[in-house]
């Protein structure tokens, strides 16, 4: 039987852009369906249930951050957004409101390729970490987290997390106490290795992200710690139970 094809929504105002990027990604095996403005990508999107989302900044009637928050209310599907905005601050706003990574036109197509290959293996991705019991369920006090169904608990109540979220916790907890630069945990968890200061900024807005979801007081955090000079890493806690 021959594999469902991998479904990616493409959202962008400019025609060639959709038509590009259409025809390359249908080429190394996607499925791709594109949308010419926000409101259409939420319609389209709601009707099709993409595997990813290929998100514009600029565009008309609903822009790429409203598109994002939207969709981050009903999914957690990966979002990567396309951003030609020279700002740095405008670029991690589209994490900060749910995007898993962002790319800078103009673009290489084959960077996006790239990404696009990266966040879907992450985001699917279930890991054997040698910290991670056979059970795949780790308990931290008041967290539960199980790497199987990919899956947090606070309190006994779900928490959401979206995939590349998921593999970033699951890589600090599966190696407790171990600090990682932000370089290394872009290349364990994105798939590539930074070319500019800026793309570390990912990981800082994902560490964020995750403390503001699990911490009691994210602005004082007592498992997802900053390691002075070299980037994060989870609290080693004694009682951490492996059921």
């Amino acid at each position: 039987m021959e594999n469902q094809k991998e479904k990616i929504l493409v959202v962008d105002d400019e025609a060639s852009i959709r038509r590009i990027l259409e025809t390359r990604l249908t080429i190394i095996g996607y499925e791709v369906i594109t949308a010419s403005n926000g409101e259409e990508a939420l319609i389209i999107f709601r009707k099709e249930y993409p595997s990813l989302v290929v998100l514009d900044v600029m565009m008309p009637k609903l822009d790429g951050y409203g598109v994002c928050q939207e969709l981050r209310k009903e999914s957690d599907v990966p979002i990567i957004m396309l951003t030609a905005l020279g700002e740095v601050c405008d670029r991690i706003t589209g994490l900060e409101i749910g995007a898993d990574d962002y790319v800078v036109k103009p673009f290489s197509p084959k960077e996006l390729e790239a990404r696009i290959r990266s966040v879907l293996r992450r985001a699917d991705k279930i890991t054997t970490n040698l910290g991670i019991p056979n059970s795949g369920i780790i308990s931290i006090g008041f967290l539960k987290i199980d790497t199987n169904k990919r899956q947090v608990y606070k309190n006994n109540e779900r928490v959401r997390l979206t995939g590349m979220e998921f593999s970033l916790l699951e890589l600090l907890v599966s190696r407790a106490g171990e600090p990682f630069s932000r370089a290394s945990i872009l290349q364990e968890v994105w798939g590539y290795t930074p070319e500019r200061h800026v793309d570390t900024r990912v990981v800082d807005v994902h560490i964020s992200r995750l403390r503001a979801k699990l911490e009691d007081d994210p602005s004082n955090p007592d498992l997802i710690l900053t390691a002075r000079g070299t980037g994060y890493l989870f609290q080693r806690i004694i009682e951490m139970n492996k059921i």
